[in-house]
C-alpha cells in the first residue's frame, strides 16, 4: 500500500476529478506509484479526500482509458507498467529558447524595427475588394443545405468545381482540358510538390524568378538549373544547352520581370518540348493572367500545345480572391493521368467542400468575371495613381518604369543607384517594405541592378501620393549612406 499525497483545491477553476487525474498520473510516472499496485476503492478514496465517489470515478475512467490503470471485474483498478520518458535535453545557460535577432555592434544598442508604413511587397491583395456579401451569401446557403459537404470528396477535388475551372479557362484563358484533368489543391506549392515526381530528369527555371518553385522542386529532389530571362522571357537556346528535360515559366507575366513572352518564343519553347515526346515538359505558371490593364492576354501555352501537349499549366486564386483562401489548380495533360492515379490515388483533397463548392457557384453564377472586372479597375487606378506618383518625385530620366501593362507589381529601375544593399537599409529605416530585382537572382549572386520591385496590390489607395515621394528619400538616403559609409 502506497501513502497518497494528493491534494485538491476546491476554489480552483480546473474540476476536482481532472485535478486527482492529474495528480495520479504524473505520481505514476514519477514511480511514486508502483505498477502492480492496488488503487484504493472509490468510495474510500472519496472519504479521504472529501469529494464523491463520482469524482474519484471519472479520475479513474480516464487513468484506466489512458493506460495508466488496469480495471479487474471484482478486484479494483492496478497500476500498469509505465516505461517513463527519456529525459528531455537541457539548454545550455544562457541559450536563447529562440534564435536572436543579429547583435548589433559591440558598445551600440540594436535599433528597434520601424513599423511598415507602406507595404510594397509583390504578394499582396487589397481585402477591401474581396466579394464578402456574395461569397457569404453562397457559403450559408451551402452550409444549410448541402450536409453531404461534410463527407470526403473526390482526391482531385470536386467535380462540380472541377467543371467550372474547366470552362472558365477555355473560355478565358484558352485552355483545352476535361475536367478528369483538373487536380485543385491547397495552394501552387503543394501541386507542384505533387507534380514534381511525375516528372524526368532536369528542371530549368528561370533567373529572376520564383524562389518558392525553385525551392519546392528542388525539397522534392528535383535538381535544377538557372536559365536567364531576357526581353522575351526564358531564352530557348540556354534551355536547350542545359540539358533540363523540364522547364518552369511564368510566360504571360514573368515574375519578377513583368516581361510577356511573345507568340514566336512561345512556339520555339513548344518545339523544344515536341522534339522529345514523353519526355520534356513545360510547367506553365499563370499565376496573375486576370490582370491584364491594356492589352488582351496571349492565348496559354497549354492552349497552344492542346489538351494531351507537354504543358501543365498551374493557377491560383490567391490574388483574385485572396490568399488565405487555399485553392490553386493544376491541368494535367491527358498522358499523365495515369501516372497521377497511381501514385495519388490514397491522397485526399487538401481543399475544403464548402470552399470548393462556394466557388463553383461564384464562377457559374457569374460572380467571379464580375469581381474581376471591378478589381481590374480598382487596381489599374491605383497603378495610375502610383506611377504619376513616381514620375512627380523623380526628375526626368532619373526613374525608368517597366511591366505596367499587366499584374499587381511593376519595376522602377534607377539611374545612378546607389547600391542595393543601401537601397534595402534606407527602405526598412523608412517603414517601406519592397523587394529588388536582385532579391530574385536564384543563382544566388544577388548582382547589383538599381531595379525595385514595387507591388501595389496592398497599397492604400490614399497613400500612393506620398509613396514617391518617401521612395525618393529613400533613394537619397541610400547614396548618402554608400557615400558617406
Amino acid at each position: 500500500m502506497f501513502h497518497l499525497t494528493t491534494a485538491l483545491d476546491a476554489a480552483s477553476a480546473v474540476p476536482l476529478y481532472e485535478q486527482l487525474y492529474q495528480s495520479l498520473a504524473a505520481e505514476m510516472r514519477a514511480g511514486a506509484i508502483p505498477a502492480g499496485t492496488r488503487m484504493p476503492g472509490k468510495r474510500r478514496l472519496a472519504a479521504e479526500l472529501s469529494v464523491s465517489v463520482n469524482t474519484v470515478d471519472a479520475a479513474y475512467q480516464i487513468l484506466a482509458a489512458e493506460g495508466y490503470l488496469e480495471p479487474k471485474e471484482r478486484s479494483g483498478f492496478y497500476v500498469q507498467e509505465y516505461l517513463a520518458l527519456p529525459p528531455r535535453p537541457e539548454r545550455a545557460p544562457g541559450t536563447p529558447a529562440k534564435p536572436m535577432e543579429p547583435e548589433a555592434p559591440a558598445g551600440e544598442a540594436a535599433p528597434p524595427s520601424p513599423p511598415v508604413r507602406y507595404d510594397l511587397s509583390t504578394r499582396g491583395v487589397d481585402p477591401a475588394l474581396f466579394p464578402f456579401r456574395t461569397w457569404a451569401r453562397l457559403q450559408k446557403e451551402l452550409l444549410y443545405s448541402s450536409p453531404e459537404l461534410l463527407t470526403h470528396g473526390d482526391a482531385q477535388g470536386d467535380w462540380e468545381l472541377r467543371q467550372a475551372l474547366a470552362d472558365y479557362l477555355e473560355e478565358y484563358r484558352g485552355v483545352q482540358c476535361s475536367p478528369q484533368q483538373i487536380v485543385v489543391g491547397a495552394g501552387l506549392e503543394y501541386l507542384l510538390g505533387l507534380l514534381a515526381p511525375l516528372l524526368p530528369g532536369k528542371a530549368a527555371v528561370e533567373t529572376p524568378g520564383y524562389p518558392r518553385a525553385k525551392q519546392v522542386l528542388e525539397n522534392n529532389g528535383v535538381e535544377c538549373c538557372c536559365l536567364p530571362v531576357d526581353e522575351d522571357g526564358l531564352s530557348i537556346e540556354e534551355l536547350s544547352r542545359s540539358g533540363a528535360s523540364v522547364c518552369y515559366v511564368t510566360p504571360s507575366h514573368q515574375f519578377p520581370t513583368g516581361v510577356t513572352m511573345p507568340a514566336g518564343r512561345r512556339a520555339e519553347l513548344l518545339h523544344w518540348a515536341a522534339k522529345r515526346p514523353g519526355e520534356r515538359y513545360i510547367i506553365e505558371d499563370d499565376y496573375d493572367s486576370e490582370f491584364r490593364f491594356d492589352t488582351r492576354p496571349l492565348p496559354s501555352l497549354q492552349g497552344m500545345a492542346g489538351a494531351d501537349g507537354p504543358v501543365v499549366y498551374l493557377s491560383t486564386c490567391s490574388r483574385s480572391l485572396a490568399p488565405s483562401i487555399r485553392i490553386a489548380y493544376m491541368v494535367l495533360p491527358e498522358h499523365l493521368l495515369p501516372a497521377w492515379w497511381k501514385t495519388y490515388r490514397l491522397y485526399a483533397s487538401t481543399v475544403g467542400r464548402f470552399e470548393q463548392q462556394t466557388l463553383a457557384r461564384f464562377i457559374t453564377e457569374g460572380y467571379f468575371t464580375r469581381h474581376l472586372a471591378r478589381e481590374r479597375v480598382a487596381y489599374k487606378a491605383r497603378r495610375d495613381a502610383l506611377t504619376a506618383a513616381l514620375n512627380a518625385a523623380f526628375a526626368p530620366g532619373q526613374l525608368r518604369l517597366a511591366g505596367l501593362h499587366t499584374g499587381l507589381h511593376l519595376l522602377a529601375s534607377l539611374k545612378n543607384a546607389p547600391p542595393d544593399e543601401a537601397l534595402r537599409r534606407a527602405a526598412e529605416a523608412e517603414g517601406v517594405r519592397l523587394n529588388l530585382l536582385s532579391d530574385y537572382d536564384l543563382t544566388g549572386a544577388r548582382h547589383q541592378t538599381g531595379t525595385l520591385v514595387l507591388g501595389y496590390g496592398s497599397l492604400d489607395d490614399a497613400a500612393c501620393a506620398s509613396v514617391g515621394q518617401t521612395l525618393k528619400r529613400v533613394c537619397t538616403e541610400a547614396r548618402e549612406a554608400s557615400v558617406n559609409p
